[in-house]
């Protein structure tokens, strides 16, 4: 009975736990320059450089540079799918002629409140 208790432990607490200590360990293993990682203090940032031999890794976090134990690395961000570069053109092109014609709409609305506020002071000029 007391056998059967350990293998039940076994594979409920000690195996699963192994395996996440694995898939750490391969996580780790596979990072490199240019990975963008957050920290067990959750703090994200790009790997600049590893260094093998003291186990450590340096993070570029917005132009500031701090060296971390790669123990302390806590996930690997998944990389960003980036669009393709034509339809990116295509977005801001469109973004700008959209902005033109506002701005043409302004100008003309600018135009119309002064030549009504020329009127005004027509009119008053002509009461007094």
């Amino acid at each position: 009975m007391i056998v059967a208790l350990f293998a039940v432990m076994y594979f409920v607490m000690v195996r699963p736990q192994r395996k996440q200590q694995q898939k750490r360990r391969e996580q780790l293993s596979k990072i490199k320059t240019g990975d963008q990682v957050i920290t067990i203090g959750r703090l994200h940032g790009v790997v600049d450089e590893i260094n093998e031999a003291d186990k450590t890794v340096t993070l570029d976090c917005d132009g500031i540079y701090l060296v971390f134990d790669l123990s302390a690395i806590a996930s690997v961000k998944q990389p960003a799918v980036t669009a393709p570069a034509a339809d990116s053109n295509a977005n801001t092109t469109a973004a700008t002629d959209d902005h033109k014609d506002d701005a043409a709409s302004s100008d003309s609305d600018q135009n119309a409140s002064t030549d009504s506020d020329a009127a005004k002071d027509e009119t008053k000029s002509a009461d007094k």
